[in-house]
């Protein structure tokens, strides 16, 4: 029948077929109309699998195969076939040399598989009851099958995804030789003959010699195409190795009778010859250079990391881990692509994997110290203890030696790392009392002093507290130095300080790494950034910017097989691990491109969907036409003081709420929560406010009510005639403290900012107007943190739900959308920078108005969270910013200070539709036609938008305006 036919095809082809759902060996003559079969498909495009990938898990082509062990983001993954899967190892074969007979047993000694007619061999003449006495080991079949391919899945793994990956990269460089060489005799025969000229004859005799004696010996050429052929068969035999091994679930006695052959047939490098001739010669050294030219063996021909990897567009995440056993990430060594050692700054050293689960604790490790550990080529964790001494740690993890012991008691080691180039150990030294001094110091494999790096040319230090050390891939040493990164040559030559971007702007640098591509990653703690520099200390990126879950890194691991960044936080026990480099398109995308040509235009939509996909378009009723804020609003040319007012009753004014345009509630730091007018008059006090370190506690509803946290943390309101008091929202977990309150005008729900003083995180709450609890926002996409310790809280006009997040001197303003999916976090102009976010609030151009208290600003940014402006800017009459509110009935921003001050600014002012037709008045109106002001504030959904460029152009027309 054809359908059998096709199915037996499809078994010997090693595919796996289904009769319901249930695995078969063999298939019996069936009607295919009455039998339902099920062929594995491809994971990602259409075809039939052949292999199965145990880590997604997911089914595999033979192309997408060999894209999957080569992918960075999976090369770390298992790969087998679906006979390897399911076990479908066959336990009958039929002997070589005994056709009549099976195979069933294995002789480790010879080697072999055996069946019963063997047992006359003269090395197997032992009756059964005899082999256990005997020389030779009989093992089950089945048994060595599973033993012999445990032993070479390292071996295999590293040709899917290593050796068959490069050696198509070294044919190029083959053929450029081969195509070149004769032309480099020439150009360096040309120049010496033209250098030479004086010694015509010393030349003629030289030459003689060289063609004689050297290129009569040694073709260069002929060696080049004889290395290309070479590396063509090695290719070759690695894919018939991995061939064998993939089908060797169909025969196992293949496997095993060839595996002894094969291995010693393959080999990982190839050695090769390339010509090392002098650039330049002089009159003077003619004769010397002349007789100086060689051709050097060079060893491995290799392939540059420049060749192989390439920066993607960006970070993406690859996963996260919550570490137990230590408090914050301050350190991390890499041991492999699941195991890593973490440190905190209290006496704890972990080794965890990537479930965050603790596998092994160092009791006697230092603290106070920051890059106190590393890890070796034979996974051994060197590490300094309580007394200062560098001790090294077995790989099972039972044996402790002391390789180098404290001897100077004026210097301490403060960090270690060890070189994978040279097999050194790089130690950061400390001289104190602070601020002290620093040196490098490097040993040895036999924990022998070798060099001493401390002082620049002109006998300067070069160091003050080496807190972090790394080795780049040019040797040079890379030292996390308090507030610079400082560089030297392997020889200890200065090169170069890094202090942060722009120059000279500052840097509070721990964490330090270096990539395959030999950048250099810092953690800066200041702007809660991780930089990348080149290799010359040039910037060239904020790699991370106040990352999700992280908020502040502190720590960097790379690990050089995967190339994944490893991060740990210094705010909590979070590690989050990246990708920003991978494999080159030609070399990793060449499955993609053989299957798109199987894909058609559209995806495969079948009635169902398309009637689902029809259904679900509606026409929504959009109520009463409205004219946008766009068309009715506009901005002024800078903010204009309309009046100030002093708030007796309070100290500082760390939360304003409008409740009319004459009338505001002002809240300070100790427990004043006041009501009062434009005079300054104090018209009511709320006694049982919240007195901790709340920022945004209180908020107005439509109805002019009071909505406030009080003592207790409940989210009380207070009635608009101030006579009656009831508790909205009553605490009940006492884990999640209330921190900032908002009432929304669009939904009448309340937005809650909490604090969990435990875990020192925070999240949003939505509640309606019931009080139930409709919403929660605390994590992104990737199951992150976004809040740290939410102080002010609004809503902007798209839905947008807009958080002051500060905790210490460094914060952001986190924005997500109304569903609670994260859309940006702005850390201060320009990015990358630092803000001190307090008061937040939003304008009816849905501009985001946030106090900046690093900078004593009012920062103004779009909704896409762009910087626009500075609003105001500090002078010497008024003191820092740190609440605002806005008033959307006269359009007038309150502005409340550092002390008991308010002020009130205007800059929206409405548009004059009726007269701006047929002319133009000065100032910015004469800046901007009708269409320039409808381009710049239209949006699809009728709500206002100002892009970045537009709106620096628009306020760098004329100066902010200074606080009077």
């Amino acid at each position: 029948m054809v359908f059998k036919d096709t199915v037996d095809k499809r078994k010997k082809r090693g595919l796996i077929v289904y009769c319901n759902d249930i695995k078969t060996e063999t298939l019996q003559t069936m009607d295919p109309a009455s039998t339902t079969c099920k062929v594995h498909q491809c994971s990602k495009y259409p075809g039939d699998t052949e292999y199965y990938c145990e880590s997604c898990p997911c089914d595999l082509c033979q192309k997408c195969k060999e894209n999957h062990v080569k992918n960075l983001q999976t090369i770390d993954h298992y790969v087998v076939s679906h006979h390897e899967k399911f076990n479908n190892i066959p336990t009958q074969e039929i002997c070589v040399r005994h056709p009549s007979h099976v195979c069933i047993k294995y002789c480790e000694p010879c080697q072999v598989p055996v069946c019963d007619s063997w047992f006359g061999h003269k090395s197997h003449r032992f009756p059964v009851s005899l082999f256990r006495q005997s020389k030779h080991k009989i093992l089950s079949l089945r048994g060595a099958y599973k033993t012999k391919q445990q032993q070479h899945r390292g071996t295999i793994h590293t040709i899917r995804s290593e050796a068959l990956f490069y050696r198509p990269v070294l044919l190029p460089g083959i053929t450029d030789d081969i195509k070149t060489c004769r032309t480099e005799f020439s150009r360096y025969q040309s120049e010496m003959l033209t250098k030479a000229q004086r010694l015509n004859d010393l030349i003629d005799y030289v030459l003689y010699d060289l063609l004689n004696n050297v290129f009569c010996d040694f073709d260069f050429k002929h060696r080049c195409l004889k290395q290309k052929i070479e590396t063509n068969r090695h290719i070759v035999s690695l894919q018939r190795y991995v061939h064998m091994y993939e089908q060797s679930t169909f025969s196992a006695l293949q496997f095993l009778s060839s595996i002894k052959t094969a291995l010693t047939q393959i080999h990982l490098t190839l050695h090769t010859s390339q010509l090392s001739m002098t650039e330049s010669l002089n009159k003077e050294d003619v004769m010397e250079s002349l007789s100086a030219i060689q051709i050097t063996e060079r060893g491995n021909r290799r392939v540059g990391n420049q060749c192989l990897l390439k920066l993607t567009s960006g970070p993406e995440f690859h996963q996260s881990l919550t570490v137990t056993g230590v408090g914050r990430c301050f350190h991390i060594s890499c041991v492999t692509s699941d195991r890593v050692w973490v440190s905190d700054d209290r006496n704890n050293l972990m080794l965890t994997d990537t479930t965050g689960v603790p596998l092994h604790r160092v009791k006697d490790s230092g603290s106070g110290l920051y890059g106190l550990h590393t890890v070796n080529s034979e996974s051994e964790l060197i590490y300094i203890d309580r007394n200062d001494n560098i001790n090294k740690l077995s790989k099972d993890m039972k044996t402790t030696n002391t390789f180098i012991e404290r001897t100077d008691s004026t210097w301490r080691p403060w960090c270690v790392y060890w070189s994978p180039s040279t097999g050194d150990l790089l130690v950061g030294m400390y001289r104190p009392p602070w601020p002290g001094t620093g040196k490098v110091t490097r040993y040895n494999q036999s924990g022998q002093l070798t060099q001493t790096i401390q002082n620049d040319i002109r006998g300067l230090g070069l160091y003050r507290e080496p807190s972090y050390i790394t080795e780049n891939n040019n040797g040079d040493v890379v030292v996390s130095d308090s507030d610079a990164v400082v560089v030297t040559e392997h020889g200890g030559r200065h090169r170069f300080s890094y202090t942060g971007h722009p120059s000279g702007s500052g840097l509070w640098s721990h964490g330090i790494c270096t990539d395959a591509l030999s950048h250099i990653l810092v953690c800066d703690v200041r702007t809660k950034t991780v930089q990348m520099l080149d290799s010359d200390g040039q910037f060239l990126s904020h790699l991370l910017i106040r990352p999700s879950g992280i908020f502040s890194p502190w720590s960097l691991g790379y690990d050089v097989n995967t190339h994944r960044l490893w991060v740990g936080s210094g705010d909590n026990n979070t590690v989050v691990i990246y990708r920003y480099i991978t494999r080159q398109d030609a070399l990793t995308d060449t499955a993609d491109k053989l299957h798109t040509s199987q894909l058609s235009m559209t995806e495969s939509l079948n009635k169902e969907d398309v009637m689902e996909s029809l259904s679900a378009i509606q026409i929504t009723e959009r109520g009463n036409r409205r004219v946008g804020n766009q068309c009715l609003l506009k901005l002024t040319s800078g903010a204009e003081l309309h009046q100030s007012l002093t708030v007796p009753g309070v100290d500082r004014c760390y939360h304003i709420s409008c409740v009319t345009s004459d009338r505001v509630w002002v809240s300070d730091y100790r427990n004043n929560l006041m009501l009062t007018d434009t005079t300054g008059v104090p018209l009511h006090c709320v006694e049982d406010s919240c007195s901790s370190a709340l920022y945004g506690l209180h908020t107005v509803n439509s109805e002019s009510e009071l909505i406030y946290i009080d003592r207790k943390y409940n989210i009380k309101k207070l009635s608009k005639d101030m006579k009656t008091t009831t508790t909205f929202i009553e605490r009940t977990d006492s884990t999640w403290l209330p921190w900032c309150v908002y009432w929304s005008p669009s939904t009448g729900d309340l937005l809650v900012g909490m604090y969990n003083n435990d875990t020192e995180t925070g999240k949003v709450t939505r509640y309606n107007q019931s009080g139930r609890l409709t919403q929660t926002i605390q994590h992104d996409n990737t199951d992150l943190g976004l809040y740290r310790e939410p102080h002010y809280i609004t809503e902007n006009n798209n839905g947008d739900v807009v958080v002051s997040d500060r905790v210490g001197l460094s914060g952001a303003v986190v924005v997500t959308e109304r569903g609670g999916r994260h859309r940006f976090s702005y850390t201060g102009h320009p990015s990358g920078s630092v803000i001190w976010p307090r008061g937040i609030c939003t304008d009816p151009l849905s501009h985001i108005l946030v106090c900046d208290d690093k900078t004593n600003t009012v920062q103004m940014i779009d909704r896409d969270g762009q910087f626009l402006s500075h609003l105001l800017t500090k002078s010497q009459e008024m003191d820092g910013p740190q609440s605002l509110s806005y008033d959307v009935n006269i359009h007038r921003l309150w502005v409340g200070y550092n002390n008991n001050k308010v002020c009130v600014y205007s800059y929206i002012d409405t548009q004059d539709a009726l007269t701006d037709k047929d002319t133009h008045s000065s100032g910015m109106e004469a800046m901007f036609s009708s269409s320039d002001w409808e381009a710049m504030f239209s949006s699809t959904d009728g709500e206002a938008m100002c892009s970045s460029s537009d709106g620096e152009a628009m306020f760098n027309s004329t100066p902010a305006v200074e606080w009077r």
